[in-house]
């Protein structure tokens, strides 16, 4: 049964041989044509479970370096294909979604322990001190220390 949302243009080619008069060549030339407007490798809607394995494995390891590389190959993909699939799925980029994971990590410690600002950018994988302060007071507009006596919550 042929799927209503999808269209097949075919077109032949006609090949010269020398010594050979033409004749058309046993090559199709296929081009899928979807009329959502989607080219033809976009991801399909629903989950992805590979990227959800790979997703909460990073977050349980926040602390360790990762890089897209590392991603794609516990997903089993080649880095174009995992950045692609990974940003039909997320709506961002592996790198932001990493960024933006840190950072709440890093908010839940700041509300909920005593941790330093120093030991908690270990803990969510910055190597200094100073690239976290950078990035969290890009994201909430005021350094760590800031944002923990404003949003302290009690520990039970």
């Amino acid at each position: 049964m042929r799927n209503p949302t999808r269209r097949m243009n075919i077109r032949t080619r006609c090949v010269s041989w020398p010594g050979r008069t033409r004749w058309p060549a046993p090559h199709l030339v296929v081009v899928w044509q979807r009329d959502d407007d989607r080219p033809p490798h976009a991801a399909r809607p629903g989950r992805d479970d590979q990227l959800v394995k790979v997703m909460e494995w990073a977050r349980a390891n926040l602390d360790q370096p990762l890089s897209n590389g590392e991603l794609a190959r516990r997903a089993l993909m080649s880095e174009r294909t995992f950045a692609r699939r990974f940003k039909a799925a997320t709506g961002s980029t592996p790198y932001s979604w990493l960024q933006a994971q840190r950072m709440e990590r890093a908010e839940v410690l700041l509300e909920t322990t005593d941790l330093g600002v120093e030991q908690i950018s270990r803990l969510v994988g910055y190597n200094t001190a100073a690239v976290f302060r950078e990035g969290f007071v890009k994201r909430h507009g005021v350094p760590p220390r800031s944002y923990r006596r404003r949003f302290r919550r009690p520990v039970p």
